[in-house]
């Protein structure tokens, strides 16, 4: 295959958005359509670089709108293609009703979303406020998105393969939740080896759901959202609901430093934890003994896991690049059995170890 990276252990240096955009031509992405906003313009524009549509056969759309992108994931995913799409936080916010469409008529799809500050159109600088935004959604109904959080750029390339993978394991879409710090960062990553994209015969085999599949009476299939019978739309809330329970189950995904004998538990995700990271090599070399626990799935989230800590640790500081809006979650997991608080910051500022140092020796006395 003619590419620029015959070997695919060779370490290079990239940003993440970049790093996302190799991934996708090798991991057997059949299509990306986008729409330009920063922080993450570069994945578009290297796809566009890179022409891999006379390589691999992917189809690069630069639609007119984050709204017919998502749409054109409708589409697209609804035949069994491999589909993404990516933005950031305004942008997403604009996918929101896409994005129910798709968890509602359960057609896979990857959505890549690195934040910027808000609300609104806010600062191009680097956030976590879409925290909510992922995990709860901004569309209607009961639904879930399965939530990505990369905190390098190897697990920006290492994602996308994965979030394609339980998209379509379970029929739903999925997230890559990364922010301005990790898309715009340079860092060595091997990018993964390139997969074939799948023939006609193998998604009618693996996906018979699609729409270029057939049902046994050999009618087309149709993937809607609507149902205009109540009884009919309970069923199917009933199904989706017993299908995240499922994902819930199999699916939490974590990281874990130094907790055995912590006395503090950091939480933190994405470019956050590694902030969190550095300040727990300053707390230990102090006598201080901080762990570190980071959410890779932010939904389904280690509720269990965290439940479990909790029962060791003094206290539990949840450190997020927002007002606070993982801590809601870490609260509901240890239900007021240990002393839980947030730090963050806003417009786009990113806090240094030595802020986050202070904040928990502050909090907890020590």
């Amino acid at each position: 295959m003619d590419n620029h990276y015959s070997n695919t252990s060779e370490v290079l240096l990239m940003k993440g958005n970049e790093a996302i955009a190799h991934a996708a031509i090798r991991c057997g992405c059949d299509g990306y359509f986008g729409y330009p906003i920063t922080p993450q313009s570069e994945i578009l524009e290297t796809l566009a670089a890179e022409k891999p549509w006379e390589t691999t056969g992917m189809v690069v759309v630069q639609a007119e709108s984050e709204v017919a992108s998502i749409n054109m994931l409708y589409g697209g995913g609804g035949s069994g293609k491999r589909v993404m799409t990516s933005s950031s936080s305004p942008g997403i916010a604009l996918m929101q009703e896409g994005m129910t469409y798709l968890a509602g008529a359960e057609i896979p799809a990857l959505i890549v979303n690195v934040q910027r500050g808000g609300p609104g159109l806010g600062t191009i600088q680097p956030s976590q406020g879409d925290y909510f935004q992922a995990t709860r959604g901004g569309g209607n109904g009961d639904y879930e998105v399965i939530v990505l959080a990369p905190a390098s750029v190897q697990e920006m390339a290492d994602f996308v393969d994965l979030a394609f993978e339980l998209a379509f394991k379970y029929r739903t879409p999925a997230m890559i939740l990364s922010d301005g710090v990790i898309g715009q960062m340079m860092e060595k990553v091997v990018l993964p080896p390139f997969k074939a994209r799948r023939t006609e015969e193998e998604i009618r085999r693996d996906c018979p759901w699609a729409t270029i599949g057939r049902t046994p009476d050999r009618k087309p299939n149709i993937l809607t959202s609507l149902e205009l019978r109540p009884e009919a739309m309970e069923r199917h809330n009933l199904e989706l609901q017993a299908k995240y329970r499922k994902i819930e189950a199999a699916e939490v995904r974590y990281e874990e430093l130094l907790t055995d004998d912590a006395e503090v538990l950091i939480v933190a995700f994405g470019s956050a934890a590694r902030i969190a990271q550095k300040a727990i090599d300053l707390l230990r070399a102090e006598g201080v003994r901080a762990g570190l626990l980071r959410p890779i799935t932010l939904w389904p989230f280690p509720t269990l896991r965290i439940q479990q800590l909790a029962q060791q640790v003094r206290g539990i500081l949840s450190f997020e690049i927002n007002a606070g809006q993982m801590v809601q979650d870490i609260r509901l997991a240890v239900e007021g059995r240990t002393p839980v608080r947030h730090y963050g910051k806003m417009g786009g500022i990113v806090p240094t170890p030595d802020e986050l140092i202070a904040t928990l020796k502050s909090d907890f006395n020590l």
